[in-house]
């Protein structure tokens, strides 16, 4: 084969390489139902922190989709601020994403109490603000309890919490932690993968208490996206996307040492995000880092990092 027939040989060889890739990426496309779920501004997880008001306005320009309520400042509004805050919201083009959950469940008794008893308004104030999604997370063992006492004592503090978020149109999320490393450190292991997730749910029975899925914690558990092709929108109630470093074993991760989504390739962020493109999720997608070099950022970049992760992270699914 002479040079020249050899060279246009592999020109139309690139060329139909390029035209197949580009073939693939449109049938996927096709495949593949349109994005429902709205990249989120969670502050706290990213270092950021502004008045609330602010904080929308910050949101929205650089160009989040949603926004994590502040429970507690909106139950200290009266009627004209709570007003405000949901015009603001509305002209911004934003929506609320899922709120965190303000009762610490997990010490003794009197403090679960305590706080269940100032759930309600809080409760009322995200209803008339129009937020419907709140979570928490789940400790993934305890140096006092064996698992199944572990699961009765949660069933039942999460189930009176679940009826006061349902009585207020409130979804209430439970977001395992599957970090080995993290688990490692409890005498008794608790819940800590999907599976075991479900079944707590079930214990807790009530009508709108779901899942927060997070990345890190999918992969961590050794969980895959067909772990996921069971799991429907009605289940989710937030999705935290986050990446892991490099060159660190997955049973040393630390879970408080994170990267932003799609920052490093190490979990595979694509079928997890393909699994909620099929499911359909409609809720907030952020990130959760716990990163120290973002953490100490001013709000703005702090702000574009992160969207611009979140975008590529999202971009990435049709590669």
């Amino acid at each position: 084969m002479n040079a020249l027939p050899r060279r246009r040989f592999l020109t139309q060889l690139s060329l139909a390489t390029a035209s197949l890739a580009t073939l693939h990426r449109l049938s996927l496309a096709a495949t593949l139902p349109r994005r429902r779920f709205t990249l989120d501004l969670t502050p706290g997880a990213i270092g950021v922190s502004a008045e609330p008001l602010a904080l929308l306005r910050l949101a929205h320009a650089h160009g989040f989709e949603s926004v994590q309520p502040d429970g507690a400042f909106l139950a200290r509004q009266d009627q004209d601020g709570l007003a405000r805050a949901i015009e603001t919201l509305q002209a911004l083009g934003l929506r609320w994403g899922s709120a965190g959950l303000p009762v610490e469940y997990r010490r003794d008794e009197e403090t679960f109490r305590r706080d269940l008893d100032r759930l309600p308004p809080v409760a009322a104030a995200l209803q008339r603000a129009g937020a419907t999604r709140i979570g928490t997370w789940i400790s993934p063992g305890s140096n006092d309890r064996p698992y199944a006492e572990n699961l009765h004592l949660h069933a039942s503090r999460l189930r009176a919490v679940s009826r006061i978020l349902a009585d207020h149109g409130l979804r209430f999320g439970l977001e395992y932690v599957g970090t080995p490393s993290l688990r490692a450190r409890f005498q008794f292991p608790f819940v800590h993968n999907l599976s075991q997730t479900r079944e707590l749910l079930a214990a807790i029975d009530v009508p709108g208490t779901g899942l927060i899925l997070d990345s890190w914690h999918w992969w961590t558990a050794g969980e895959s996206p067909e772990d996921l092709a069971a799991v429907r929108n009605a289940d989710v109630v937030a999705v935290d996307l986050n990446d892991a470093p490099a060159g660190i074993p997955l049973a040393e991760q630390q879970d408080n040492r994170r990267e932003l989504p799609a920052a490093t390739g190490v979990i595979p962020v694509r079928g997890f995000l393909r699994a909620l493109l099929t499911m359909g999720y409609d809720g907030p997608v952020r990130a959760e880092p716990f990163n120290a070099p973002l953490n100490q950022l001013d709000n703005d970049p702090a702000c574009a990092q992160t969207i611009a992760a979140l975008r590529s992270a999202v971009a990435s699914v049709l590669d």
